[in-house]
């Protein structure tokens, strides 16, 4: 099994060098870049310029406020200074967010998104091919690159592509076309793996003919891990707020809905409505975080998640340390699920 590190969403980029230096040093096989404040093909460069084998997984791009020649270009640069180790996730976000945040139109996500993998393949091909491109979809047509606009072979493949999935529709298309998924925290437990994630994977798949085994997994852990008990009841009472931000949005009450909390996603929506922000953590229960996250100290957490997700993901994310004190713990522990 894989062991991917986060980055943080707030992280500056004059930060990225020591924390990539300290991932890397700790044995981690990846590292999960995001985009939420700072733009990610930059972030993801940065890594590729301060790490030599660490796989760099964009999670996520979003993919709309960029055209896909735009984002074909960092990739392709990014993929070659890498040395082959991006592996490029794309999101579609919501509408309020790509309409109001970034100024940009809104139409329907699933074939929106299979245009755009479909535009970015044929963009590497001519890339790699020195030739022009021809993609003419509903959404996007792109009919011209002349030679001096083309970057040209690299000498590795190109960039993979990922997708952030939640519902079962962008997983379906992520069988079809992608070659990897990674999930959101609030769709990462293993029932729900199994019953949407995968099984919409594999529907998918069929389609187009694949090995479902094709796709590669990574989901978001949500777990509760420290030194001791102690630092794991502290953590709970965090993540208790971030699961009452995340479950006010009705994409992510599926995961409800599979668990028997069913009530619960409307509750929240109705707090944030009265913007009753400070009341939303009192409403996640124990059992409720029991249900969807592995919790464990450091001599354990291997084991619990192997048990949880050990026959059915690619890799996991684990987080790092707060206290890099306990680097050598978590060495152990990256080094006891990679083993498996």
């Amino acid at each position: 099994m894989k062991v991917y590190a986060g980055t943080g969403t707030h992280l500056p980029f004059a930060d990225i060098e020591a924390h990539v230096r300290r991932v890397e040093a700790l044995g981690y096989d990846g590292i999960k870049v995001p985009e939420t404040v700072n733009d990610g093909m930059i972030t993801a460069a940065l890594v590729a310029e301060h790490s030599e084998r660490l796989r760099i997984v964009t999670a996520i791009i979003l993919a709309f406020p960029r055209s896909p020649m735009q984002l074909a270009y960092s990739a392709w640069g990014v993929q070659q200074f890498a040395e082959g180790r991006l592996n490029l996730g794309l999101g579609t976000q919501v509408k309020g967010n790509i309409e109001g945040r970034y100024g940009v139109p809104w139409t329907p996500p699933i074939g929106r998104m299979r245009e755009y993998l479909q535009a970015l393949q044929a963009i590497f091909a001519a890339f790699q091919s020195g030739e022009g491109v021809r993609y003419e979809g509903e959404q996007y047509r792109i009919t011209r690159l002349q030679p001096r606009f083309n970057p040209g072979p690299i000498d590795c493949p190109p960039p993979s592509l990922w997708l952030g999935a939640v519902n079962p529709a962008i997983c379906r298309l992520a069988g079809e076309l992608a070659d990897g998924v990674l999930t959101h925290p609030t769709n990462s437990s293993p029932r729900y793996l199994r019953e949407v994630t995968l099984a919409n994977i594999a529907e998918g798949a069929k389609r187009t003919g694949r090995d479902p085994s094709e796709v590669e997994l990574i989901p978001s852990l949500q777990l509760l891990t420290g030194a001791t008990q102690e630092e794991i009841d502290r953590q709970r009472e965090v993540v208790r707020e971030s699961m009452g931000f995340w479950y006010s949005t009705p994409p992510y009450w599926p995961t409800l809905q599979i668990h028997g909390f069913t009530e619960l996603g409307p509750q929240l929506r109705e707090l944030t409505r009265a913007g009753k922000w400070d009341e939303m953590s009192s409403l996640i229960s124990d059992e409720l975080i029991d249900a969807l996250m592995p919790e464990g100290t450091y001599d354990r957490i291997a084991d619990i998640i192997l048990e949880w997700y050990g026959d059915i993901v690619d890799g996991v994310t684990f987080p790092l340390p707060q206290d890099p004190a306990r680097d050598e713990q978590v060495a152990r522990v990256i080094e006891q699920l990679q083993a498996a």
